[in-house]
């Protein structure tokens, strides 16, 4: 077995025991508020930082104006609730509006 079919077999054993790991346990084990709340905090900590990386860097550096300023329309617009097409729409149209004018 080369070590490239080893190490997909690894994670996908990860994967599997981390999805079995919710229904195993549920209602075993307990956890605090405390506990709850940082693990929220968390999640979103994590979504925030793939946003950030996923819209300001491009082939290692700086993707220019035009996607941050579609992200901000797109996340403006699910703030205040719009159907997630029109979301989607919104932050694309925006982008590509700034490019076509010129916006990098």
């Amino acid at each position: 077995m080369s070590a490239t079919a080893a190490m997909i077999l690894a994670l996908a054993v990860g994967t599997y025991a981390f999805r079995l790991v919710g229904p195993v346990l549920h209602g075993r084990v307990e956890l605090s508020s405390r506990v709850r709340e940082l693990l929220s905090a968390g999640a979103i900590v994590l979504l925030v930082a793939l946003l950030a990386t996923g819209a300001l860097t491009a082939d290692g550096g700086f993707a220019g104006w035009a996607r941050p300023a579609g992200v901000l329309v797109g996340g403006v617009l699910a703030w205040q609730r719009a159907p997630f097409v029109v979301v989607v729409l919104g932050a694309a149209g925006a982008t590509a509006v700034l490019r076509a004018v010129g916006v990098a």
